[in-house]
């Protein structure tokens, strides 16, 4: 909520937590547990409640936090920076993970396949620190 709330008043945009409606909260604390979770479905009414209303695709997804577009970027904006970090040459000159299994993840996630970003990013982030600190310490 405090990320929506300080992104939107950047962009000056007013947004809305229909959800957190005193009602809506009322309501759902009276529902018995069965209408909750039923099976492994958790929020089980409200996603019977909106089905036909919402693609299927939408109300069954996985959850996803508000985050940065690291997975695009790494396509466009930052993709020679992640292919030049990515490279197998360098990993293997490194030799602190599997340029093969690097190489696969990064094919997967430029195609769109896959999105790789948590494990590329931080990969791409420790090669420019190795530059940065290790490979620079001796010049």
């Amino acid at each position: 909520m405090v990320k929506v709330d300080r992104m939107s008043m950047l962009a000056s945009l007013e947004t809305r937590a229909p959800l957190l409606d005193h009602r809506v909260v009322e309501f759902a604390f009276a529902l018995p547990a069965k209408l909750k979770v039923h099976g492994l479905t958790t929020k089980y009414f409200f996603k019977w409640a909106l089905e036909g209303i919402l693609p299927h695709e939408t109300l069954y997804r996985r959850k996803e936090g508000f985050s940065i577009p690291i997975k695009e970027w790494l396509r466009h904006e930052l993709r020679e920076l992640a292919g030049d970090h990515l490279a197998s040459a360098r990993l293997k000159r490194l030799g602190y993970c599997r340029p093969e299994t690097v190489e696969q993840w990064w094919r997967e996630h430029d195609t769109g396949q896959a999105n790789h970003s948590h494990r590329l990013w931080p990969l791409i982030v420790f090669s420019l620190w190795h530059q940065r600190y290790l490979e620079g310490a001796g010049r």
